[in-house]
C-alpha cells in the first residue's frame, strides 16, 4: 500500500471511520485533503502525526453546491487528485408513523449529504480523472444497501447507500477505458460514535455483539485499510466491485 506521492480526497475525515481512514493514508505516505463540515479541531486530530501532508478543507454538503465548493477549494490548493473517498454521511430517522415534516425533512437531508452532493463530487472527480489519465473513486456504501435495514427507521439511510453503490457501479463500467477505476466498500456495523447510538435500538452494545458472526463489532481500522489498499491502485481489474467488510454476518 505505497501511497507516497498520491493525494487523496476524503469526505468526512473529522467522523468516526473518516478520522481513522486519514490516520491510514497519511501513514501510507498520502497527502490527505481532509474534508469536514463542522468539527474542525477533530480532522485536525486525525491529521495531526503528518501535518505536512494534510490540507484542510471546509465545505457543508447538507447545502445545494456544497460538493462543487469543496471540489473547487481543493483543486485550487491541489491540482492533482488521484482518489477520492466518499465517505462523509448522515443518518437521521425517519419513523414511518412520525409527523410528515420529520419525514420530508429526514429523507431531504439524508439524499442531500449521503447521493446528491456525492454524485456532484463525482462528477467533477471524473472529468478530472478523464482528463488526466485516470484515477480512483471509493464510495462507503452498507450492508444495509443489501439486505434493508433492520431499524425501520433508518430506511433513507439504506436507500442512499444503495444509491451510492449504483452510482460508482454506473461510473465504473461507462469509465474504465479512461483509466477511472471505481470501488464500493461495504461496512456492517463498525465500532464508531454512530453505530454505538444506533445500537440501543437493538438492545444495546452486548445485544449488537451478540448477533454478529465474530461477536464484535468491525474495528474502523480494518476499514482504513481497505480504502488505502484500493488508493493504491495495485488491482485494476477490481473496479466496479463491492467489498464486504462485516465478519461473515452477511455473506452474498
Amino acid at each position: 500500500m505505497d501511497l507516497d506521492g498520491k493525494t487523496i480526497l476524503l469526505t468526512g475525515a473529522s467522523g468516526g471511520i473518516g478520522s481513522v481512514t486519514a490516520r491510514e493514508l497519511l501513514a501510507q505516505g498520502a497527502h490527505v485533503i481532509a474534508h469536514y463540515a463542522r468539527r474542525r479541531e477533530d480532522a485536525e486530530a486525525a491529521c495531526a502525526e503528518a501535518p505536512d501532508r494534510a490540507t484542510l478543507v471546509q465545505a457543508d454538503l447538507s447545502q445545494p453546491g456544497g460538493a462543487r465548493i469543496l471540489w473547487r477549494e481543493a483543486m485550487r490548493k491541489r491540482p492533482r487528485i488521484d482518489t477520492v473517498v466518499i465517505n462523509a454521511a448522515t443518518m437521521p430517522e425517519t419513523h414511518i408513523d412520525g409527523d410528515d415534516e420529520q419525514w420530508d425533512a429526514g429523507w431531504e437531508l439524508t439524499l442531500r449529504v449521503n447521493v446528491v452532493e456525492p454524485a456532484s463530487l463525482v462528477r467533477e472527480a471524473v472529468k478530472h480523472f478523464t482528463a488526466n489519465g485516470g484515477g480512483t473513486l471509493i464510495g462507503l456504501s452498507s450492508w444495509a444497501a443489501e439486505r434493508g435495514s433492520a431499524i425501520p427507521q433508518l430506511s433513507a439511510y439504506a436507500v442512499s447507500k444503495a444509491a451510492i453503490r449504483n452510482l460508482l457501479q454506473t461510473i465504473a463500467r461507462n469509465h474504465a477505458r479512461d483509466g477511472v477505476l471505481a470501488y464500493v466498500v461495504a461496512p456492517g456495523i463498525v465500532r464508531t460514535p454512530m453505530s454505538e447510538i444506533s445500537a440501543a435500538y437493538r438492545g444495546g452494545i452486548d445485544a449488537v455483539n451478540a448477533m454478529l458472526a465474530m461477536g464484535a463489532m468491525v474495528e474502523p481500522i480494518e476499514v482504513a485499510r481497505v480504502i488505502a489498499f484500493l488508493s493504491a491502485g495495485t488491482v485494476p481489474n477490481l473496479t466496479g466491485g463491492t467489498i464486504d467488510v462485516n465478519g461473515a454476518s452477511h455473506i452474498r
